[in-house]
Formats: structure tokens, sequence, C-alpha cells
């Protein structure tokens, strides 16, 4: 990484880099050339020298072949089977005269011993033992022919090999050889005319060699039969394993050559093809020296280029680098630095172009680090104040010395007068700015102009514009005679415009506009400032006023208290909890207000305990406290956290106490749903499961009555699980607010019979309607209303047991019709009144924990009559309980419907 962030700095590294990309592949391409072509070189000449080596051997083994065939086929005749000189001598003149590269045939008996050889000669071998000879061994082991192994004749003193034929009569037993001496010269001589086809091939050689690695053929006859490591290196053994190859090895003379092996497979011979490696790649080595050559060239080259490169190019940059850093950062060059670029400057090439650039940068930068320590010290001058009016004068101060000019102002709408006037000037007569007032609706007003078009407008002689004729006395008594207006793109201010005077005709360059823009941003971020700051001060404290009636409105307690433990806030909520006054919480610990909240507590020990555990920062920092509110258990959940600021540092604790009662209340009603539901749900399971297996059983045979009996019970329970069903149904639809109702006019007396007929009272009971007379009619959902009648009938039936007495009384009470509905029972404590309507709630008594039901009855009941826009209500009873309901009174909804339709 850190190679690469080099390259990409370093010019000179990537002018190197490109060349390298340019020259190491060409380089690498003569290589890979250099390579293969070598290496097809290579192949060339070993198949060269295998192919002769192969035709060499081909045909010394032909030659062997006829001497094998010959030996052959004198052993058939019966004259050198039954070993007759006569017919021998006859049979071996004719082999002597036709085959001139054989110079003996002999024929031995069984045991070695020479019985006859031609030509007889004067040096007879005739009756000499010959069985120590290798090749007579092994002629007793095979019936096949073979060569021997080469060495001198006795006979003709001469170096030979021979062709030998073992002789086996038919019942299998060895007589004995016939034989012929093959003349190992022949093959010199062969050899040697091979080589001179070869004479232009320095160091060319050919020699033959038998498997005991004697030399059997070589142009040089004084070495023939002597040890082939006098000529050959000691390899040589290895090429008798009749295999065809070639392979580089340095001879006996310590010179590297090409030996190239082919063998004679008739005798077990190897045919060695040798030639010195410069004279056999002499093409190769040509290719590889021009090869290497060009590289050295190349790179040679290359090094000439990078020196040149170096000393005209990438030296001048790396001295211009430090300097036009420095120029940059507006630093002193130094002299000799000086000098060298004033020098290099003069240079008539590109590197000559660039450095006189660079001087004119200097001057450029030198300019502008002005310009911009001017504007940086008016920035300062906008931030370091709100007041406008000491910004706008030092913005004036700083054009006048920029960009040399004595005349300069600030013109901004005056909202309360309606036109423009001079809010800060420089150089201008007191009497000028106090008499300047310009109206909006000024056409040829350059200021006027400016803020019309957004762009700034110049006049670059007041004397010959026209559109400046109605100014020019103006002008005349001021002594300017140009000017430069350039709005301030304000927003949230009144609209302004900065001008500039010169007393002489002047065309404002883009480069003096540009600047004025500036400093008019700076007057126009001035101007802004001040605006928004009143604005943002407003805002400030109505978002605090806001911020503060909404905490305050909170339902939940919220404490803020300091390091020390003392309350810095608390809302108006942790008043009314405590009972002190606002004011007197702030400063007071928070412990202290805590205990006036703790006391109304059952268990004012307990709580405090587990409040001091969490304000001292225990785990969870969470503590209930029960309190008791105008006679209602309210329970408040205080959770503690810590305030920080910014930087995560703590500067103090916070408290809230959450009224978590309807959370309890909620957690009651699940616990009530899941005990009272299931049990409800499991007594008439059980009773239908009961019963029905009972009527299965396949053991008993029930009569007519007890199945109708128990089917009856069934059925019973079956219903009760369809009630207990619709009433949840009916809950849940109420709470929905999907609740529909279908108004029709209901008889209240048909209505209330109805609704008895299908209560299940028992005998003992007693129901008692009394419905007051001249009673409007009752426009009401019949089947909503029956239900809220069986809810309540049924109640009072349940709580008043066997005896219970029911009293069903309906009168009116101005709007509505109420109904009473009375019983004997043991009646509703006050304190329970307001939560028997609540879902599954059930009075915690003896009586309710003897009666069955889910605590939904009630629940309904004050669902439908509030869906029919009524109410239900408990009323206090000396002798059992009354519960009350209302219905409003409506008109016919038919009536007013079918007003409508023909409206």
């Amino acid at each position: 990484m850190n190679r690469l962030l080099s390259i990409r700095r370093d010019l000179g590294l990537q002018l190197l880099s490109l060349y390298l990309l340019l020259i190491v592949p060409f380089i690498i391409a003569l290589l890979v050339f250099d390579q293969f072509v070598g290496e097809r070189i290579r192949l060339d000449v070993q198949a060269n020298d295998l192919s002769l080596a192969r035709a060499i051997a081909q045909e010394t083994d032909l030659s062997i072949q006829n001497s094998l065939q010959a030996v052959q086929e004198l052993a058939v005749y019966p004259s050198v089977i039954a070993s007759n000189p006569d017919g021998m001598r006859e049979l071996f003149s004719v082999i002597l005269n036709t085959r001139p590269d054989v110079n003996l045939v002999y024929r031995l008996d069984a045991n070695g011993i020479m019985l006859y050889h031609y030509p007889e000669g004067p040096g007879t071998t005739v009756g000499i033992d010959f069985s120590f000879r290798d090749y007579y061994q092994r002629a007793r082991q095979t019936k096949e022919p073979l060569v021997s192994e080469g060495r001198i004749s006795p006979t003709t003193n001469q170096p030979v090999a021979t062709a030998v034929m073992p002789l086996w009569s038919q019942d299998n037993r060895f007589i004995g050889l016939v034989a012929t001496n093959i003349k190992l010269e022949s093959l010199s001589q062969t050899l040697s005319e091979i080589i001179a086809s070869h004479r232009s091939e320095e160091g060319f050689q050919v020699v033959i060699m038998d498997s005991s690695s004697h030399v059997i053929a070589y142009p040089d006859s004084s070495l023939l039969l002597h040890e082939s490591k006098e000529i050959l290196p000691d390899f040589s053994l290895s090429t008798l394993a009749g295999t065809a190859s070639s392979k580089i090895a340095n001879d006996p003379t310590s010179e590297q050559r090409l030996f190239t092996y082919a063998p004679i497979p008739s005798a077990g011979w190897t045919v060695i093809v040798s030639r010195p490696t410069s004279a056999a790649f002499a093409t190769q080595i040509t290719i590889h020296r021009v090869t290497l050559v060009t590289s050295i060239i190349f790179l040679l080259i290359g090094l000439v280029f990078w020196i040149a490169l170096s000393r005209r190019v990438i030296a001048p940059i790396e001295q211009l680098a430090p300097i036009s850093q420095a120029i940059g950062l507006n630093q002193e060059i130094s002299l000799d630095e000086r000098k060298q670029l004033t020098g290099m400057s003069n240079r008539p090439d590109q590197i000559g172009r660039l450095i006189r650039s660079i001087l004119r940068m200097e001057q450029s930068i030198a300019a502008r680090m002005e310009e911009q320590a001017i504007l940086l010290e008016t920035s300062t001058a906008v931030v370091s104040t709100l007041d406008p009016q000491t910004v706008l004068d030092r913005i004036l101060e700083q054009v006048e010395k920029l960009l040399d000019v004595k005349m300069c102002v600030i013109i901004a709408l005056d909202e309360q007068h309606g036109y423009f006037r001079a809010r800060a000037s420089r150089g201008l007569s007191k009497r000028y700015t106090e008499q300047l007032a310009i109206q909006p609706s000024e056409p040829l007003s350059v200021t006027m102009r400016a803020l019309r078009t957004k762009e700034p407008i110049q006049i670059s002689d007041t004397e010959m514009d026209a559109s400046f004729s109605a100014m020019r006395p103006r002008a005349r008594s001021e002594g300017y005679r140009s000017v430069l207006a350039v709005p301030l793109n304000t927003q949230h201010a009144p609209p302004s415009a900065l001008l500039v005077y010169r007393p002489e005709p002047h065309v404002f360059t883009d480069t003096e506009i540009q600047l004025v823009v500036s400093f008019a941003n700076h007057a126009t971020m001035a101007i802004e400032n001040a605006a928004l700051f009143a604005r943002s001060d407003m805002r400030l404290q109505a978002q605090t006023r806001r911020l503060e009636a909404l905490v305050q409105s909170l339902h939940d307690g919220l404490i803020l208290g300091d390091l020390n433990g003392d309350i810095v806030y608390a809302n108006r909520r942790i008043s009314d909890l405590a009972g002190l006054p606002a004011e007197d919480i702030t400063g007071t610990p928070i412990d202290r207000v805590l205990s006036r909240i703790i006391i109304r507590t059952n268990e004012p020990e307990v709580v405090r305990k587990e409040v001091n555990d969490a304000l001292k920062g225990k785990f969870p920092r969470i503590a209930e406290i029960p309190i008791n509110i105008s006679g209602r258990m309210t329970f408040l959940r205080m959770q503690v956290f810590d305030v920080t600021d910014s930087q995560g540092v703590s500067i103090g604790h916070g408290l809230i106490l959450r009224d978590v009662t309807t959370d309890r209340e909620i957690d009651r009603m699940k616990s009530s749903l899941v005990a009272t539901v299931s049990h409800e749900l499991r007594t008439p399971l059980a009773s239908i499961k009961g019963y029905a297996t009972t009527l299965l059983a396949e053991d008993v045979e029930w009569d007519r009555d007890s199945q109708h009996e128990f089917l009856g019970i069934i059925s019973e329970e079956s219903d009760r699980l369809t009630n207990l069903v619709n009433n949840l149904l009916d809950l849940s639809r109420i709470e929905a607010g999907s609740l529909r109702l279908s108004r029709v006019e209901c008889p209240i007396e048909e209505t209330i019979d109805r609704v008895a007929k299908r209560t299940p009272l028992s005998s003992e009971n007693r129901l008692e309607i009394e419905i007051a007379p001249e009673l409007p009619p009752l426009f009401a959902d019949p089947p909503r209303l029956e239900t809220i009648l069986r809810n309540l009938i049924e109640n009072a039936v349940k709580y008043a047991g066997e005896d219970a007495r029911i009293r069903i009384q309906v009168d009116r009470n101005r709007d509505a019709i109420i109904f009473h509905i009375i019983d004997n029972g043991p009646g509703i404590p006050i304190e329970e009144s307001g939560h028997v309507f609540e879902s599954f709630y059930r009075l915690d008594d003896s009586l309710s924990r003897i009666t069955s039901g889910a605590g939904l009855g009630l629940a309904i009941c004050q669902g439908l009559v509030r869906a029919h826009g009524g109410d239900i209500w408990v009323e206090p009873w000396e002798n059992g309980a009354c519960i009350a309901f209302s219905i409003p009174i409506i008109e016919n909804p038919l009536a007013e419907f079918e007003k409508e339709v023909e409206s």
C-alpha cells in the first residue's frame, strides 16, 4: 500500500513504471521467444541425432540378423551336424566368400573342442577347448541363435563378435555349435563413412558398444574392445537398458556433449551418436545471445532516457514542489530558491512556461491572501457582535481599504416610513445621507434596479449615462462619477443594497464586483443575524411557555432534582399528590416531598424502603406507591432516571410518577377472565361429557325417560355455553365499537313478559311488574333490550336465591324511560357500586364465591344501555339491590326517514 502511494505521489516513479510497462513485456516476450525457439531447436537436434542413431542401429541389427540367419541355416546341414570336415569346408567357404564381414566359420563339439574352422590357415585352433567362452555357456542354455560379446579371435587375431547357433540332437541332446566371426573393423569402417558424411560438424562421433560396455565399432580401430568410459561418460552403462533417448553430459575430456543412443535388439548392443553442445545448439546459442544483447540495449536506452528525464523534467519539478507549496501557503521563498526559479524561467520549453505561470500565480495569490484576510476580518466582525450598526460600519471600512474607494453606503428600507434610507455610510456628507430618500417605485434609481433584478448594477460614468440624468445634480454635489449597486439578499430583514462610489469614471471589473458581492453577503449576514436573533428570542420564549404548559398538563408526576437531592422542577401533578403549593416544592429535598406522598399508603415503611432503594440507584430503580385518593386505591409507579448533559456527565436525577391503576385493573381483568371463563367452561363441558359418555355406554340400556333427562341436561349445559360465548361476543363488539342497533317501537309490557318467559325462574321465584301509565312509545333494539332485562333478572335470581322476589318498575323521568330491577338479595356495598359494571368483576364475598358466572352480565348491560344513549347505575336500597337504567325517548326513526325521503 505504501509503495502504491509512493508511485502515485512521484511523477518520476510513474514515468519509470510506464517505461517498465512498455519494456518489461517486450523483454519478457524476447525471453519467451528465446526459450521457445531454443527448446524447438534443442528438440529438433535431438530428434535428428536420434533418427541417425536409430538408422545405424537398424543397419547394424540387419547385418547381425543376416549373420544369425546364416549360422541358423548352416545348423541344418548334415555335414555340420555330423562334423564332416569335407562337407563343412565346402559350406564354410561359400559363407566366407559371400559375406565380406565374416572372417571365420567354425564348429565346436559338445564339450567346446574346436572340430573345424575355415579358413583352415597355418594358425589352426583345431582341438583347442573353447568351453570357457561366454557364448559357449549361453549356447548350452538355448536353442536360438545368439551373438557374443566382442573379443580378439585366437584364430585370426582380429577383434570380432561371434554369431552362434547351438546344435541339438533329435533326442534333445546338446552336440555342439556352429559359429561365424563378424569382423568389428567392418562395422567401424561403416561408422567412418557415416562420420565422413558429417565432416562439416566438428566433433561428430558415433560409437557402438556391447552389453559389457566395450567398444564394438569406432572409427579409430585402436580403441576397439576398449572400455567405453575412455571415450564416453560414466552414464554409458545405463544406455544398455534397451531404450532410445538423449542426454547432455561431459565426456572424459570434460567437454559438454549431446549424447543420443539407440539399442540394437538382436545383439543387445547400443549405438551412441554424440557431438559438442556448442556445435549441436549453435543456432540456439546465437539466438540466446541476440536476445540478451537486445535486452541489455533496451535497458541501457531506458537508463539513458531516465537520466535525461530526471535532469530535465523530474529534478526541476521536485525543486518546484516545495516552492509552489510555500507560495500556496503564502510563505517567504529563500534567495537561492528565487534564483533557481529565475534561472529556470528562461527555458523556452514547457518547464519554463510552467515556472513563469507559477511566478504570476504567486503574485495573484498574494493579492488573494490580502483579500481573504480582509474578508476574514469582516467575518469576525459579523460574528463578534449582534449590533448590526457596528458590523455595517466595519464592513464599509474594509470595503474602502480593499477596493481603494472613499465613498460607500448601505441603503435599507425604512418599513415605518415606506422608503429607502442610508443605514450606514463612509465618506459621504451627513447632509447627503440624511436627505437620501428613495421611493420603492422610482424606476431609474440604481438601488431599485439592483433590488428588482437581484443583480449588481453599475454606472461607469454618471455624466454620460442617460438613465442617471435625474440623479446627476446629486452626484455632482457629492463628487462621484461612477457607482456600483449590489443587492443584499435578505429574507428576514427589510430589502437592502450596498453602493460603492468613485470620483472618476470607472468600469468595475468582475473581480471588483465579486469582492463587493462578498462584502454585501457579510452585510446581509449581519442584518439577518440581528433580525433572526430578535425573532428567535420571541420564539424561544413562546416555546418555553408551550413546553411548560405541556409538562404541567401531564397526568404523570415529574420531578427534576440536582446532585444534592433538591428539587429543581416539579409539575402540577406532584403538587397535587404532595398537597404542597408549586412555589414551596422548588428547592425542597426530594425525599421530603415523597414522604408526604408515601404517608398516604397502607404500609408506609415498606414503600419508603423501596423508594429509598430506587433513589440510591439499586436496579430496577422502580418502586410501587399505592395511595388512597378520594376513597379509591390508586397505584403510582415511580421510575428514577439520571439526567445527563451532552457529554453524558450526570447533572441530576429525575423521577416520574405514573398512574398504573388502569394497568392493574387490566391485569385483574385478565386474571379474572382466565379464572372465571375457565371455570364457567369447565362445568358445562364436564356435564355434557359425563352424560354423553353415560348415554354411549354399551353395558347399560337406559329407558326413554332417562335418555330424555340426560339429553335435556346436555341441552341446558349447551345453552349455558352458548350464552357465555354470546356474552363474550357482545362484550367484544361493545368494546370494539362495532355494535349496530336497529331501533323499532318496543311495547314495554310485552317485552318484559317475553323476557320473563325466557328466563329460567323457579316456582319459588316471584316476579312483579309495575309500569307507569301513559308512557310514550319506546324505540329501541328489541333483542338488545331483552338481553339487558334478562341479564338483570338472572343476576337478581342468582344472588337472591331460591326465594328471590324480583320487582320491575318502569316510569318516566323527563326525556327518558327508567327501568328499576329490585331484588331482596344481600345487596351491593356502596364502595363496590362503581365496579360492578366492569368486565369480569364479581363481588368478593361468600355469596359470589358460591354462585356461578363470568362477571360479564352487568358489563354487557352497561354497553347495550350506553349504545342506546342511556345510562345504568346502582341505586341505594335498604333491603336487597336496585339496579336502574334509562333509555332516551326519541321520535319514530322510520318516520324521520320517511320525511327525508319525501323531502
